[in-house]
């Protein structure tokens, strides 16, 4: 007879605990930008309540999930749970699109200055190499080092923009892009959970 020995089957992980944020509003006014005619859903997010949510959201991990709690000390007459959460996902999708557009823009303005720059880098080396280029001399070294520095200068924006400025827009789409995707629950005041 035949035996079987079966080894344990190893459990899947448990999936990380959201990291809580807490925003506590007097009213759904004070979550709304105010100077914003559209409808609730489509309402842009009060400046300060977007830049505490978003500030919370930069101090967890870049992947970890988030779960939002706004707090209301005036409860509406209608549950606002479904017309807040959307408001919140489509303020923040938004928010996302626009980075990208950002991106992408940068990009393309890289491309152009790195055109540019190429461009003038060549032009100041030939002319330093065609002008001055057995001349000997201190005016003529100060000239053609000029030349080779202006030409490295021209270099400096298409630099930046390829090693440092594209990472903090990139950084900022994906926070979006998270929050547009967050759990959002909606409760009268001290029924919330602790703090962030």
């Amino acid at each position: 007879m035949e035996t079987r020995s079966s080894s344990p089957v190893p459990a899947a992980p448990a999936p990380e605990p959201a990291h809580g944020i807490r925003l506590q509003v007097h009213d759904l006014n004070q979550l709304f930008n105010s100077m914003d005619p559209s409808p609730f859903r489509e309402k842009d997010l009060d400046d300060d309540a977007e830049e505490f949510i978003v500030s919370w959201a930069r101090e967890f991990p870049p992947d970890a999930p988030l779960k939002l709690s706004v707090c209301l000390e005036q409860w509406p007459e209608r549950d606002p749970q479904e017309l807040i959460r959307q408001a919140v996902h489509n303020h923040f999708a938004h928010r996302a699109e626009l980075a990208e557009l950002d991106f992408k823009a940068l990009l393309k303005q890289g491309r152009t200055s790195l055109l540019i720059g190429l461009s003038a880098l060549a032009l100041c080396l030939g002319l330093s190499r065609v002008l001055l280029g057995s001349e000997s001399g201190t005016w003529a070294s100060i000239a053609r080092e000029s030349l080779t520095i202006a030409g490295w200068v021209a270099m400096w924006r298409p630099i930046e923009i390829y090693l440092y400025d594209w990472w903090p827009l990139r950084r900022r789409a994906r926070t979006y892009a998270r929050l547009s995707q967050m759990p959002v629950a909606v409760l009268p005041t001290g029924k919330g959970p602790a703090s962030a």
